[in-house]
């Protein structure tokens, strides 16, 4: 059996500056990120399995990629946090592998998931009648596995992939995590079909789960078209628009990353957008299904009442 094939044992993070008072307020910052992060998405996981009334596919999507946000956010934060106030800005090879691998198969599995919320609501709103046949428990339950499942098998063979390559050069990563373009940039062996390879990872994990979103709401705004009545429409279209906003941060952001022209390429900026759909975006997405929901919106208030009546 192969094993990775490199020269260096660890990486240097350079994050976002050296000056060390910036570096401090950086860590402050992210702390409160990620705490909020954190009480936002378990609380709307709670609210979820708690009340009844959002026991729905809907729902059960939305819990799943809260917890998908609290796992993405893990990846990141308590790193770069430990980056920014500590002198040892290094990580270790396997360290940088293990972030890698889970970092891709979370986003992965984000792009997938999010395409299974969309054929929820094309269900819902396209075909009424047969949403309650067709996305069955067994059937919501599925689409989760197989995203979770298709997203980490391709990635464990792209993070194989990546980390056989010797990096016998520089060891700094000029990032503040283990990001595909900086590792690629310290190989020193790039195989050919590596490329090839990774422009198949790509399509199949960010640009297949986007074509099949648009295909969904293309037959969603053919059906809200024919409702009759205005209120009858907004009414129709206010269940996608979460997700709606969800989907064009996520995949705005990775695109972007991944798809822009070389000639427009600015590490500074790559890291402000790596820095939102890797930390921002998993604190925002609890307030985007939360804040124009009156269901989860009343569910949380009784949540909120129980407690204070216990205490």
């Amino acid at each position: 059996m192969e094993t990775f094939n490199h020269t260096v044992t660890e990486f240097i993070l350079v994050g976002f500056t050296q000056d060390p008072v910036i570096q401090l307020e950086l860590f402050v910052l992210f702390l409160m990120v990620y705490s909020v992060t954190v009480v936002g998405n378990i609380t709307l996981i709670v609210l979820i399995c708690t009340d009844s009334r959002l026991h729905t596919p809907m729902y059960y999507f939305i819990g799943n990629l809260s917890f998908l946000d609290l796992w993405y956010s893990t990846v990141y934060t308590p790193k770069i946090m430990v980056t920014c106030i500590s002198e040892d800005k290094s990580i270790s090879f396997a360290g940088c592998a293990s972030q890698f691998f889970f970092s891709g198969g979370l986003a992965y599995t984000e792009c997938y998931l999010l395409a299974a919320m969309a054929y929820d609501r094309y269900m819902a709103i396209s075909k009424p009648l047969l949403y309650a046949q067709v996305m069955t428990q067994r059937v919501c339950v599925g689409l989760v596995a197989a995203s979770y499942l298709g997203a980490f098998v391709i990635c464990g063979i792209f993070t194989y992939e990546t980390f056989t390559m010797t990096f016998c050069g520089d060891n700094v990563i000029d990032d503040f995590f283990c990001d595909l373009p900086p590792l690629v940039k310290l190989a020193c062996d790039v195989k050919a079909n590596y490329h090839t390879f990774l422009y198949f990872v790509l399509a199949s994990n960010v640009l297949t789960p986007i074509m099949f979103i648009l295909a969904s709401y293309l037959f969603i705004i053919v059906s809200i078209l024919k409702i009759r009545s205005t209120q009858g429409q907004l009414k129709a279209f206010s269940t996608c628009s979460s997700h709606l906003i969800s989907v064009t941060l996520y995949f705005g952001s990775i695109l972007y990353i991944y798809y822009r022209p070389k000639s427009s390429y600015s590490l500074e900026q790559d890291k402000i957008v790596s820095l939102f759909y890797t930390v921002v975006f998993p604190m925002l997405n609890p307030m985007i299904y939360s804040l124009r929901n009156k269901d989860v919106k009343e569910a949380l208030r009784k949540l909120l009442k129980m407690t204070a009546s216990i205490g």
